[in-house]
């Protein structure tokens, strides 16, 4: 069975609306927003017919070259033959009970806000439980591909399943004297600039303030939680939304509703400011 850990880093961090929207603060940056209730859904492995999990794209095209972002929804219930895939894949809980796992392994149900990772290469089935079962699965380049276990192989990688009680909270280092202010989990890659990684951020119940990015790649999705994103007019993000930008940008970001859990890819160091939005 995989062992759940988590490898900490010793530094610190560093609708369907498709039009291009301008943020107040930044006249110059072009932010995209993917709001959740307009993602199209199709079946994810059309070879099993009624049987398929459903995909939703927020960026790239798994059926191509680059790097792709999806949303996997599984109905109550379901449970994969075991299989492989030809690339690598991470995928966060976003919603219900996922369990992914060797073939003969007990299952382990991951709750809303796990995280794992599946070498390619290695045979493992899926399964899931509960009213709506989403994840956000991401590839760093396509086609993702799924074939059968006959055609395993070692691609020198290992699987990683962290359940959310046992991810670790930091706060940044910036923010350190302020109690109840956002956190950061590292969750996978290099912090150096110009390296991808992800993390998580979350955001306390109240918070108004701004996410300064500068990566070439800076793409954020909701776990959990409903927060609002700031422009000419706010845009509610519930879980499995998106938002992205390249270059310089600043996003203005609340929430108001409770605590929010976002997850961020990028490749270049960014910063959380508390500030009010209301002037």
């Amino acid at each position: 069975m995989k062992k759940a850990f988590l490898i900490l880093p010793l530094i610190l961090c560093s609708v369907f609306i498709t039009q291009k929207i301008t943020a107040e603060s930044s006249p110059s940056q072009s932010t995209e927003i993917v709001l959740v209730s307009e993602v199209k859904w199709e079946p994810l492995n059309p070879a099993r017919g009624d049987k398929s999990p459903q995909a939703g794209t927020l960026w790239g095209n798994r059926n191509g070259t680059e790097a792709t972002g999806f949303l996997a929804k599984f109905v109550d219930g379901f449970s994969s033959p075991p299989h492989i895939h030809n690339v690598t894949y991470r995928a966060v809980v976003i919603s219900g009970r996922i369990h992914n796992d060797d073939p003969a392994a007990e299952k382990m149900w991951m709750s809303p806000g796990s995280f794992w990772t599946q070498p390619k290469g290695e045979v493992h089935i899926t399964a899931a439980k509960g009213e709506e079962n989403i994840a956000l699965v991401e590839i760093d380049h396509g086609p993702y591909l799924v074939k059968h276990a006959d055609d395993a192989f070692d691609s020198g990688e290992r699987p990683v399943n962290v359940d959310s009680s046992n991810i670790v909270w930091v706060t940044p280092h910036e923010l350190s004297l302020n109690e109840d202010g956002p956190e950061i989990a590292y969750l996978w890659g290099n912090l150096e600039e110009g390296q991808s990684n992800g993390t998580f951020i979350k955001l306390p119940a109240g918070f108004q303030g701004q996410i300064q990015s500068k990566g070439s790649t800076f793409r954020i999705v909701t776990i959990q939680g409903n927060p609002a994103y700031h422009n000419e007019e706010k845009f509610i993000l519930n879980p499995g939304s998106y938002f992205s930008s390249s270059g310089d940008a600043t996003h203005l970001i609340s929430s108001e509703e409770g605590t929010s859990i976002l997850y961020v890819r990028t490749n270049a160091p960014y910063r959380i400011i508390p500030m009010s939005l209301d002037d």
